[in-house]
């Protein structure tokens, strides 16, 4: 087999043992090295020119992408993940990083030693370890809502306490952290708090009792999305809903700000049908 073609099949980073068990040659690779193809990464693994660096750098200290950082490339609402987060055998040796976190840990699903990245399910027993506890909720239901864990597999394993925390509080109903976060914050109040309701022809992010709906907004909330928006404020006003839209920075950074407005809102009992 082509030596580019077999290691397309290990996203461009492979072992030699695995490239030779799928027919490449020591001849091959040797070609491939001297025309620049290919390039050693550390004894008995090799990667494409072209392959992806972060892979790469896994594969050399001989580690998974885990954490946010494998939950952010499988496209997960990810609040930070700008440090690199990777996994190691709990009794591994020296692991060095310029910057990022090495989590050693025991996988629950066992680790298969051609993979540069770790499981998803792997990765969210750690964020539920690692990250605070709203972040960390988020990104588990974000897993849910596009239906990328199996909730009944995670719920039958051997969670550790942390992860098993999170399953439990988690939702698939969650279309951005935001939401996650929103509700997260206001779970102390003893009023139905309903995510992603069907209201007069569109979906809400949140009603709150019968009457209170919650919008929050994001950075696609321009144009005819906005415009959009604002109609269907307009339709729920007339028929007797109270509206409060706020959007990521209030929520992120003004958060007592957007809680008085709430419970401002539900002292007036705006939440309630009249």
């Amino acid at each position: 087999m082509d030596v580019l073609d077999a290691l397309h099949r290990f996203d461009g980073v492979a072992r030699v043992d695995s490239l030779r068990r799928h027919g490449v040659s020591e001849h091959a690779l040797r070609v491939a090295r001297e025309r620049g193809l290919i390039f050693s990464v550390r004894r008995g693994w090799v990667a494409r020119t072209d392959a992806d660096r972060m892979l790469v750098a896994a594969a050399k200290r001989g580690v998974v992408l885990s954490c946010v950082t494998l939950a952010a490339r499988r496209g997960l609402w990810v609040l930070n993940a700008t440090e690199p987060h990777v996994a190691a055998p709990p009794h591994a040796g020296h692991v060095t990083l310029s910057r990022g976190v090495v989590h050693w840990s025991a996988p629950l699903l066992p680790r298969h030693p051609d993979s540069c990245e770790d499981s998803l399910e792997n990765a969210l027993v750690l964020v539920a370890r690692c990250r605070p506890e709203e972040e960390a909720l988020a990104i588990w239901e974000s897993a849910l809502n596009q239906r990328l864990v199996d909730p009944g597999i995670l719920a039958r394993a051997a969670l550790p306490p942390d992860a098993r925390r999170m399953l439990q509080q988690a939702t698939p109903f969650a279309d951005a952290g935001t939401e996650t976060i929103f509700r997260t914050r206001l779970r102390w109040l003893r009023v139905p708090i309903t995510p992603q309701v069907w209201l007069l022809g569109h979906r809400v992010d949140f009603l709150i009792g019968e009457r209170l709906v919650v919008q929050i907004d994001g950075g696609h909330h321009v144009g005819a999305q906005r415009t959009s928006d604002i109609a269907h404020d307009a339709l729920l006003k007339l028929h007797g809903y109270h509206v409060i839209r706020i959007g990521y920075q209030q929520l992120m950074e003004r958060w007592h700000e957007v809680q008085a407005m709430i419970l401002a809102a539900i002292a007036q009992r705006l939440h309630l049908a009249v």
